[in-house]
């Protein structure tokens, strides 16, 4: 299957193919819809990623309701451009999204940072609710593997208090039993992406804010949806 770069410039998100981020290594590639954070697959190829995305959409249909929005029907890959390729890294290899895309660094509205905050916080929304529905031992892995429900909340809650320092945000990891707490920590990274102007990092060495968004919303679904697949 040819992939196609298209101009990101023409896109009409009501009438378009939806916009898509590809970050390509020799083992690994991931596929991000760069306007619905959080829709982010991974394959062996390109395409393996794409077909993963079209996949995944339904699931990933459950965030955009909550966030009050619609999601365009997805068939195959067709409904896809590719708007941007990137050469990934050893953490690309490894398995987690890692370059940062040239559309996350432009200058956004106050509309768009919203919509990008709205998402985010409802995929820390579809989190909660599969933690609060999942039995707290889960499914081992074909060779015993994988973290329980709790230590995968843990998990989850520790990588966002990292993110939050690339963020600007300086926050301690609250206890997955403090829910004020996590709310907390929450907050002030929404806070840091709907004030977002400029598309720029807040710090030196850190993520612009979209990005940012991206990498929460993605680590957050990739856990729940494991969560759900490895239910009884």
């Amino acid at each position: 299957m040819a992939l196609v770069l298209a101009e990101s410039a023409a896109m009409s998100k009501a009438t378009s193919p939806i916009a898509v981020v590809l970050e390509v290594t020799a083992k690994r590639s991931f596929a991000s819809a760069t306007d619905w954070p959080g829709w982010t697959r991974s394959g062996r190829t390109p395409e393996a990623a794409l077909e993963t995305l079209a996949a995944y959409a339904n699931r990933y249909r459950a965030v955009a309701t909550t966030a009050g929005l619609t999601l365009p029907k997805v068939a195959d890959v067709e409904s896809f451009a590719v708007i941007e390729e990137i050469e990934g890294d050893a953490t690309t290899s490894f398995g987690a999204p890692s370059k940062v895309a040239a559309v996350e660094c432009q200058a956004v509205t106050a509309k768009d940072a919203d919509r990008v905050a709205k998402l985010l916080d409802a995929a820390w929304a579809v989190l909660d609710q599969v933690v609060a529905s999942a039995q707290a031992e889960l499914r081992k892995g074909p060779r015993g593997g994988g973290r329980d429900r709790d230590a995968l909340f843990e998990h989850v809650l520790g990588a966002e208090q990292a993110f939050a320092g690339k963020l600007g945000v300086r926050a301690r990891q609250p206890s997955r039993d403090d829910p004020a707490g996590i709310q907390a920590m929450r907050e002030a990274l929404l806070a840091i992406i709907r004030e977002d102007r400029t598309g720029q990092p807040a710090r030196a060495g850190g993520w612009p804010p979209r990005y940012g968004a991206r990498r929460l919303a993605w680590h957050a679904l990739d856990h729940a949806w494991e969560m759900q697949d490895r239910s009884s």
